[in-house]
């Protein structure tokens, strides 16, 4: 597990990738976050509760035509790109472009035509989102074909394409949400809802363009390299190709239903659980929204970083696994937990120390502290779950990650019945339901990691950010009060965390636990802290 064994392009192109999807993940979330203040202030809550409507519809459609299918586009691929199959490679998008192409059409249609279907039903509620549905149905097919480009171009191990579409994508749909709802107001609410929700066509659109684009540079790539690889390398038949596509995004496909059905069985347990507990229904329904509108998503802002890594691992495994490169996998297992230790427990320390001043900065809600504190350990958890999975999925264990997730949520349902109807900890109990379902998970994923790989986690790699996160919280704790005396909540709370990081930075750098070996491998942001850190007196200058 010495990282100084991998060779150090390998290790910048990992790095690499993972930096690039996490500007672009905090770009697409800081545009979202606009949007919906502006949207939400265009359409007022009604017309948000219309979008609303049809958009989980528009998540169950794309989970059934595509979800899972990128990873198990980019597995494959890599596999084959390590074994020097360029030929296979391409074999492999060109089936998964027409089987996407096949389902994101059936799925766009079966939207469109069985809008009327679900309004009869009373599947949807208000008759005004049938116009919001039918707007939804063209980005399904767009959204499909989408994700076979960014599979194939993640299996070659080029994030940059990812990151530039998922850009594009969200300002194209953003612009055209913000102005089509606009246009369409007058019209009515419905109209202006449906308006919104079409954005999420020519976003997709856009962003398919993209990834059109840096395809055909991988192509002329790819043809020089078909032309020099020996013909004796058989090629898998078609049919065999679709069987391993499917066995190993299915798993993915169901992850990633098991999100909302969760959230759902939280709606169908918590609220009434809390009123057990002696909270009227505004009370629960207000409690439930610091949870889940206000503490999950900072929890998950905290962790684009580790999700980041989590995708650009898939590839990295895959192709390390494919040809036996034992070391090379445990290295890559290696230099991901170490990082995701880095980033999240001084994540953990903000979100522990300062939970109520940036909820009340945030959303000016400082009761959302309570949860959210509770819930500062689970960014550690959660990151060490995502890195974890990224490498169970890159093995081609795609299936251990869902059997580990279904089992934590169990955990979760029974706990949150038995948790929050006690008085004594109510809207809390959830959110220790929430941090033990992340942690179990997290836990059982190590578990299968090392019977996998050998590989454990190492305590040494652990106690070092652990104790720079701690001198991080002191200080934090010991400012905040002062200087919110002096200057208010909010400029306390900023201070605060910029004083943090620099004494993180420099508790880490003391202890051993950040290297001048380290930063030399970050690419395009490494380099210039060097040199600013050298400059302060932390490494030697050259």
């Amino acid at each position: 597990m010495d990282e100084q064994k991998e060779p150090k392009k390998q290790t910048r192109s990992f790095l690499k990738g993972a930096l690039i999807l996490s500007i672009a993940g905090f770009f697409v979330k800081g545009i979202g976050f606009l949007n919906w203040i502006i949207l939400s202030r265009v359409l007022g809550a009604e017309g948000i509760g219309l979008y609303q409507m049809a958009y989980p519809v528009y998540l169950l459609a794309l989970s059934l035509s595509s979800a899972g299918l990128p990873v198990a586009i980019s597995i494959i691929t890599a596999e084959k790109l390590a074994r020097g199959d360029y030929r296979g490679a391409g074999r492999v998008f060109q089936v998964s472009l027409s089987v996407l192409t096949l389902t994101g059409f059936l799925l766009s249609l079966a939207v469109w035509t069985g809008a009327d279907f679900l309004i009869e039903l009373k599947l949807i509620r208000d008759p005004r989102a049938y116009y919001s549905i039918l707007a939804l149905a063209p980005a399904i097919f767009f959204v499909t074909l989408l994700s076979s480009f960014r599979g194939y171009l993640q299996g070659w191990q080029r994030m940059t394409p990812t990151a530039v579409s998922q850009v594009v994508e969200q300002l194209l749909r953003v612009a055209t949400m913000l102005i089509f709802a606009s246009m369409l107001l007058p019209k009515g609410l419905e109209y202006a809802a449906a308006g919104a929700t079409f954005g999420a066509a020519p976003g997709a659109a856009a962003g398919l363009m993209v990834l059109i684009y840096y395809y055909w540079q991988v192509r002329s790539e790819a043809k020089a390299k078909i032309a020099a690889q020996p013909k004796e390398i058989q090629q898998e038949p078609i049919w065999t190709i679709v069987r391993r596509l499917v066995l190993l995004a299915l798993p993915v496909s169901v992850s990633d239903l098991m999100l909302p059905v969760v959230s759902n069985l939280d709606l169908l347990i918590v609220p009434g659980r809390l009123e057990d507990a002696g909270y009227s229904v505004s009370q629960a329904t207000e409690l439930f929204g610091h949870l889940t509108g206000m503490a999950v998503p900072l929890v998950n802002l905290t962790t684009i970083l580790t999700a980041a890594m989590a995708t650009s691992l898939v590839p990295a495994i895959s192709a390390a696994y494919a040809v036996g490169d034992t070391q090379g996998v445990k290295s890559r297992i290696a230099t991901a937990v170490r990082i995701s230790h880095m980033v999240t427990l001084p994540a953990f320390a903000v979100l522990l120390i300062l939970a109520a001043p940036i909820a009340d900065m945030v959303y000016h809600a400082p009761q959302a502290g309570r949860p959210l504190e509770i819930m500062a350990v689970s960014v550690f958890l959660l990151g060490l779950h995502q890195v974890t999975t990224g490498v169970l999925q890159g093995m081609g264990h795609t299936t251990v990650p869902l059997m580990n997730m279904g089992l934590s949520a169990l955990a979760k349902v029974i706990l949150n019945w038995l948790l929050v109807g006690l008085p004594a900890l109510g809207i809390a109990g959830a959110a220790l339901a929430t941090v033990a379902d992340i942690g179990l998970a997290a836990v059982l994923n190590l578990y299968f990691l090392h019977r996998y790989s050998g590989f454990h986690l190492a305590i040494g790699e652990l106690w070092r950010p652990a104790l720079a996160a701690t001198a991080m919280g002191i200080v934090m704790y010991g400012m905040y009060g002062e200087v919110a005396r002096l200057a208010g909540n909010n400029f306390a709370t900023i201070a605060s965390f910029a004083v943090g990081v620099a004494v993180y930075t420099g508790a880490l750098i003391i202890a051993g636990g950040l290297q001048q070996a380290d930063l030399e491998q970050v690419p395009m942001i490494g380099r210039p802290m060097l040199r600013v850190l050298r400059r302060m007196g932390f490494f030697p200058s050259k």
